[in-house]
């Protein structure tokens, strides 16, 4: 895609009005320790708080929980059983939570949760309860605070979800939702014609107007840290179901908060995916085939 017709793109950002934003663990964390950055945090909060005070209709979908959990039991990731990840999830996200209305609560705006599951999105009636359920919410002027329900539904920490860390599950909340742009933070700047981390002749990619079957084989399944599980082929599948529910998508560093308000500005910042046509018929084949 030409650079004008890309700046054209970007601008169009400004203007979307339901945003989902996923932050994945690595983003939430100290590399060093694996802890939480609160500063970091506090920055997130405030970037979501300022444009909810735009305007927008804001959900968050966050990773953290088995994580923070780990942190409070004293679990080793190497060793852990699912029934321990399981204990980490319930624990870490309680925790989590209360920190997010902790935080929320000092800019006056209210947060809630939603745990959700594969069945949410699948099942005819769960799924019509969970779009009214968000749509009220929004409503209210509330910051739905999303995560898969891994106390109960093992697909995600067992690495054979749909939704595959939370990538594919932002997407999936977006759809549902109708959202028209979602935000993947994570431990990435882009999209790459290659892993920069291995070729340094690797080229940037900036727009993506089109999601083919040589750019969906471009993903890996890797991270390159510890802390996350999903990898550049579940930010791919995640960006072919927003594509197919007419939402734009851009993938971006996590390093930075401060990129969301960047992004929604319309500046050029990490890998803008533009939006095919609406086909729900089609979405809900790809997610009952796990793909």
């Amino acid at each position: 895609m030409n650079n004008a017709i890309s700046a054209d793109e970007r601008a169009k950002l400004a203007d979307k009005k339901t945003i989902v934003i996923k932050i994945g663990s690595s983003s939430l964390t100290h590399h060093e320790t694996g802890m939480l950055d609160l500063v970091k945090l506090e920055i997130l909060v405030r970037e979501i708080t300022d444009l909810v005070n735009r305007g927008k209709r804001v959900i968050l979908v966050s990773s953290g929980a088995i994580m923070v959990g780990r942190n409070a039991l004293h679990v080793s990731r190497d060793t852990e059983t699912i029934a321990q990840k399981q204990a980490c999830a319930s624990v870490g996200q309680a925790k989590l939570m209360m920190i997010y209305q902790k935080l929320f609560s000092e800019y006056n705006k209210i947060c809630s949760q939603i745990l959700i599951t594969k069945n949410t999105m699948l099942d005819n009636l769960n799924r019509y309860n969970a779009r009214n359920c968000f749509s009220e919410l929004l409503d209210q002027g509330v910051i739905p605070i999303v995560n898969e329900n891994d106390t109960i539904a093992t697909y995600e920490i067992d690495s054979l979800s749909v939704f595959g860390d939370n990538d594919r599950l932002s997407a999936v909340v977006a759809a549902l939702t109708d959202a028209d742009l979602l935000i993947l933070l994570s431990d990435i700047d882009g999209l790459y014609t290659d892993d920069p981390h291995v070729n340094p002749n690797a080229k940037f990619i900036d727009t993506v107007d089109h999601l083919d079957e040589k750019l969906m084989h471009m993903g890996k399944s890797t991270t390159g840290t510890n802390v996350g599980t999903g990898g550049m082929a579940t930010k791919l599948s995640a960006a072919k179901i927003a594509g197919m529910a007419g939402c734009s998508m851009v993938i971006a560093s996590g390093d930075d908060f401060h990129n969301i308000h960047r992004i929604v500005n319309g500046e050029k910042v990490g890998t803008l995916f533009l939006p095919g046509e609406k086909d729900e018929f089609y979405l809900m084949d790809y997610l009952e085939t796990d793909n």
